[in-house]
């Protein structure tokens, strides 16, 4: 296969009718460490919001279980991605999902905005980091990934095209990113956990070098120094070093996708086993709530 030949082959899709078809192919063979990394910014960047960041402290989970809670995000978007939102793990995987979130009072603005940071945040990422820039028809597929995925969680109001998508993005920003104790302790925890993925003598390194792919305003938000221009400079250099080395290697075959690796299940999971204890506690009650209390 050559460099290019996915990409013909995602040109000669449908954006509206195919677009999860070609979603899969950026996420897993075309673009898969960019969107990655550019969806663990995409979530970072919403506990800047205080309502976001204070719900997310109050869970608790980042400090008690910072890696189950990556690993279950990333999963159930894996599921749903992967296999479609109209596949039956897909129908599944959205379902927890909004069990999950269902506990919570979580407004409908905010939600836009976090579905907003998965559509800017991997185009913006691929335009400045990525082995090649995005086609317009691939943008257009990832936007509609992303309103299928929130019409699946029954959003109103969902932004129709990329740039609809993108003001909602900067203008929710402008409005709403402000510092607060409990976003700023997520924000740690997360960094945290980013650096534990490294060599412990390197794991301080890499979580303040996070902070210099981090706007002024983002740093602003949690309290973060302001990074100087030099360090922010070798970051993205050294992001754009990387690009070049991938766009003039081998080309990844149709036999390796790349899927989630997760480290809190080594034996492997099912769908109903992703999400905070807390939840799993609280469906359990549900259950014992709904059996007959009268012994028979």
């Amino acid at each position: 296969m050559r460099r290019f030949d996915r990409l013909e082959r995602i040109l000669a899709l449908d954006p509206d009718r195919d677009c999860e078809e070609i979603y899969r192919l950026l996420a897993e063979y075309e673009f898969p460490w960019d969107i990655t990394k550019a969806l663990e910014f995409a979530l970072f960047r919403t506990y800047a919001v205080p309502r976001i960041g204070r719900l997310l402290d109050h869970t608790g989970e980042f400090t008690r279980s910072a890696q189950k809670r990556y690993d279950d995000t990333v999963l159930v978007l894996y599921e749903i991605f992967h296999w479609g939102t109209t596949s039956d793990r897909g129908r599944q995987a959205l379902e927890q999902l909004n069990a999950i979130h269902g506990r919570y009072r979580i407004s409908n603005d905010d939600y836009a905005y976090t579905l907003s940071t998965f559509v800017v945040t991997p185009v913006r990422w691929i335009e400045q980091f990525g082995w090649r820039k995005l086609h317009p028809r691939e943008v257009r597929a990832l936007t509609n990934t992303m309103r299928r995925l929130g019409e699946g969680m029954k959003l109103s109001g969902i932004p129709e095209t990329y740039a609809e998508f993108e003001r909602l993005f900067d203008d929710y920003e402008r409005e709403h990113f402000a510092f607060d104790a409990g976003g700023r302790r997520v924000a740690d925890a997360t960094l945290d956990l980013f650096g534990s993925w490294y060599p412990r003598l390197l794991s301080p390194a890499v979580a303040r070098a996070a902070r210099f792919l981090m706007e002024p305003h983002l740093l602003t938000a949690f309290g973060f120094p302001q990074v100087g221009n030099a360090g922010r400079k070798a970051a993205e250099a050294a992001l754009k070093v990387r690009a070049e080395l991938v766009r003039v290697g081998p080309v990844r075959p149709d036999s390796r996708p790349v899927g989630p690796d997760p480290m809190s299940y080594p034996d492997g999971y099912e769908i109903a086993d992703l999400g905070p204890d807390s939840f799993h506690r609280y469906q359990a009650k549900s259950r014992a709530k709904q059996t007959c209390p009268v012994p028979t």
